[in-house]
């Protein structure tokens, strides 16, 4: 599919897709003759787990580590198998809850000001 279509399903624009590609964290799979880039389902998979560590915080670094570390995983290397790979995801993994519940803390803060609010 080519950028603007990409940009529609996953709800980013243009800009962070090329953002992406420039630091390394998304390549598009292909380039038409013209040199358009081209992305495919397995690319759009890697957008959309971005996409998702974008809320909670995740710095491009970070990213790019959990990137890797999921590249390992499905690689079928034997680097897959490693303790130092699964230790790695656990970590993100552990990451991820913590920040998650952050988030349900700072939901339940606004719940708690929007009902102050609407009992003005």
């Amino acid at each position: 599919m080519h950028i603007g279509e990409l940009a529609e399903k996953t709800g980013l624009s243009l800009r962070t897709i090329r953002h992406y590609d420039e630091v390394g964290r998304l390549k598009a799979s292909a380039r038409t003759d013209g040199g358009f880039r081209l992305y495919s389902p397995d690319d759009f998979t890697r957008l959309m787990l971005i996409r998702r560590m974008k809320p909670l915080g995740f710095t491009l670094d970070e990213m790019t580590a959990l990137l890797t570390v999921i590249d390992t995983l499905q690689s079928g290397e034997a680097d897959a198998e490693s303790p130092e790979t699964k230790r790695q995801l656990d970590a993100f993994i552990t990451e991820t809850v913590a920040r998650r519940q952050k988030l349900e803390e700072h939901l339940g803060m606004a719940d708690e000001f929007l009902a102050l609010l609407r009992a003005q």
